[in-house]
């Protein structure tokens, strides 16, 4: 059994639109990890991200937007789950704060930024 207190938890500016607030990196668990992202705007700022390595569970803890793929856009608000497949595109758009759950547990290489 593990804990991480929320005085442990690292804020970790993302972007201009997104900052995280992690709770893994003292976990250090490398098949599952989670963070609350605040974001307010669109992320990525432009283009679209994915995940190699790992699928993402969101629950919209604040607020609400859209997840934009390519050819898809769904709308989200408090309350709702999102389940994000790894290597999924897409883009989030809205002014929300959403609980993160990866597996196998995210790092940053594995999250790429696209030009599309």
């Amino acid at each position: 059994m593990k804990i991480v207190k929320s005085s442990e938890a690292q804020t970790i500016k993302n972007s201009d639109t997104s900052k995280l607030l992690e709770y893994s990196i003292n976990l250090n668990d490398k098949d599952i990890d989670f963070c609350i992202n605040t974001i307010n705007g669109r992320y990525p700022e432009k283009g679209y991200c994915t995940n190699e390595k790992c699928k993402e569970i969101c629950y919209i803890l604040e607020g609400k937007g859209s997840l934009n793929k390519k050819d898809e856009s769904i709308n989200f608000e408090q309350g709702d789950v999102i389940l994000i497949e790894k290597e999924e595109t897409y883009y989030w758009d809205g002014n929300c704060k959403i609980i993160m759950i990866c597996t196998p547990a995210w790092y940053k290489e594995q999250c790429k930024l696209l030009d599309l």
